[in-house]
């Protein structure tokens, strides 16, 4: 880090530093008889303050200019500077003084600043001889430990919002791969804990690699996300509808049993076959069908042995001339 430069301290105002305000007049003498050697040091813009990697018990109160935080970004591995700033009135490095720890984030200059130097001894005979700044700190800490709060829980709503957004297929809208292999395995449990039932379907959509070498890639998708509309509309509240990967689909029925969960697929078995995908201005295009494969959870059964069920009925299905359901 580069050296501050340090001076005699200028005229300033006691009362516009915030950490000496609202005090009495016999404080006031008190607190600049107390900082009356303290040093100036000036800053110039970019230059850092207080390095996140080394301790250093002192706080800077800014008279002139504005300091910033700046963190390291985990993808460039480049200082960043964020939106807190401390502008003139304003002190930092505080909590190391109190704590006596490193510093939680490197501190530079946004432009050339004055700051007012306070070693961690003047700080505590501050605190110490004056009610008022002890009063100020606290009010500065309790304000700061707010602010932090609330940052945090705005980045656990965003890192929620992506979370829950990694968890969703981008052409279907349906839930992906990563979202069924983190809810199944629990749902399994659930079952298998309450003595509830637990069927589960796999669709694959028939000739679909046929489909998209007549038709191209970009009706498929087309063809895809119509298949997925149908399953949703077809299914209840509590129940869920997967891309389990290409054009092979799950969709999971809690509470369901096998006789239950056949009907449900033939419900959508028909449905799809008479959805009408797209219609070409000069030339209709085909319909699409689905083979149907439906497994039941069984005692002792986990996720992996009820997908390998669904799984060899779909190829049952398939094998029997396809558009149609087995078990």
């Amino acid at each position: 880090m580069e050296q501050l430069m340090r001076f005699k301290a200028t005229n300033y105002r006691i009362e516009d530093i915030h950490l000496f305000r609202d005090i009495t007049e016999e404080n006031r003498k008190l607190i600049a008889d107390i900082v009356k050697d303290c040093l100036v040091v000036k800053a110039c813009a970019g230059q850092v303050v207080l390095d996140a990697n080394s301790a250093g018990a002192k706080l800077f109160i800014v008279l002139r200019g504005a300091l910033g935080v700046t963190r390291l970004t985990e993808q460039s591995n480049q200082l960043e500077n964020t939106i807190t700033q401390f502008l003139p009135g304003e002190c930092v490095g505080e909590i190391s003084v109190l704590d006596e720890e490193i510093h939680s984030a490197t501190i530079s200059a946004i432009s050339d600043s004055e700051l007012l130097l306070i070693e961690a001894e003047t700080l505590w005979r501050l605190i110490d001889e004056s009610n008022g700044v002890a009063r100020n700190l606290l009010q500065l800490l309790s304000f700061r430990i707010r602010a932090a709060n609330a940052q945090i829980r705005s980045r656990q709503k965003v890192g929620e919002f992506y979370r829950q957004l990694s968890m969703v297929d981008g052409l279907t809208g349906l839930h992906n791969r990563a979202w069924l292999n983190a809810q199944l395995p629990g749902m399994v449990q659930h079952a298998h804990a309450t003595a509830a039932a637990l069927s589960i379907i796999m669709v694959d959509l028939d000739h679909f690699k046929r489909f998209n070498d007549e038709h191209g890639h970009l009706l498929g998708d087309d063809a895809l996300q119509t298949a997925a509309k149908v399953l949703n509309a077809g299914l209840r509240p509590s129940d869920f509808a997967a891309r389990y990967g290409g054009e092979e689909m799950m969709v999971i029925l809690p509470g369901a049993n096998h006789k239950s969960a056949l009907g449900v697929a033939q419900r959508l078995c028909n449905r799809l076959g008479k959805t009408k995908v797209f219609i070409d201005r000069h030339k209709p295009l085909p319909h699409i069908t689905g083979s149907f494969g439906v497994a039941t959870l069984s005692d002792e059964q986990d996720s992996n042995a009820l997908i390998s069920c669904a799984d060899a009925a779909l190829y049952r299905a398939k094998a029997n001339g396809r558009n149609q359901v087995a078990s």
